[in-house]
């Protein structure tokens, strides 16, 4: 074969001749004019799921429509974020025993009660220093026969004075005839504050008004014998 032959260049199967310049011809692949097959089915991209999870962003939520998987967001204030402690499991409420219970009621019954007598007591001695004063003391008007009437009476004075219990008598009002009867001497803490009252009333039926003297719970009798009060 002669060697000033040109040798024409096998052309690539697959290809197609284009043009032709000065005896080479250029060739291109048939995959650049790849024409899409006519179908009436439309292809759709695969969705890909999101590479996080969503619930690490509280304020992106997922809604599924119709369509397919459209994302919306909403902001969300730092208060309305829920608040979870991580790693961390929710607390084992605990059984409180019956017998506890009613060891707790009643010591708070015994500190009620001591809290009650307490204002109670307090309470008490507020009124007896309004009504009686300190020392104590209370007054008695009344007619006993002892040279007093209705328009003069006598006078009674019922005193405490530092425990110690005393009945002044004031005769018709006149303080000439005070006489003074000594009565018990009250033992214990507290007893000087101990009011002391008294009234008239015929104890033993012989139509003279007696005195009697109230203190706290004790009762002292005093006889009327028509002159004077004698303690028998």
């Amino acid at each position: 074969m002669d060697s000033s032959q040109v040798r024409r260049k096998s052309r690539p199967l697959g290809s197609d001749v284009i043009e032709e310049n000065g005896g080479e011809a250029t060739f291109f692949d048939d995959a650049l004019f790849e024409t899409r097959r006519p179908t009436s089915t439309r292809r759709y991209k695969a969705y890909a799921p999101p590479s996080r999870d969503t619930t690490d962003d509280p304020g992106i939520v997922y809604r599924r429509r119709s369509r397919g998987l459209q994302q919306e967001t909403i902001d969300l204030d730092d208060d309305e974020l829920p608040q979870s402690a991580p790693g961390k499991r929710p607390a084992r409420k605990r059984r409180i025993s019956p017998l506890l219970l009613i060891l707790v009621g009643g010591i708070m019954t015994i500190v009620l009660f001591m809290l009650l007598n307490v204002v109670f007591s307090w309470w008490q001695l507020y009124q007896d220093d309004l009504h009686y004063g300190r020392p104590r003391t209370s007054h008695l008007d009344a007619v006993v026969g002892h040279e007093d009437s209705k328009e003069k009476p006598t006078h009674f004075i019922f005193l405490n004075l530092d425990r110690h219990i005393q009945v002044v008598e004031i005769p018709g009002g006149d303080p000439s005839k005070v006489r003074i009867f000594p009565g018990p001497i009250l033992l214990g803490d507290g007893q000087d504050l101990t009011p002391v009252t008294g009234e008239v009333k015929d104890v033993d039926g012989d139509g003279k008004p007696d005195l009697l003297v109230h203190i706290q719970n004790q009762q002292i009798i005093f006889y009327n014998d028509g002159k004077t009060f004698k303690a028998r």
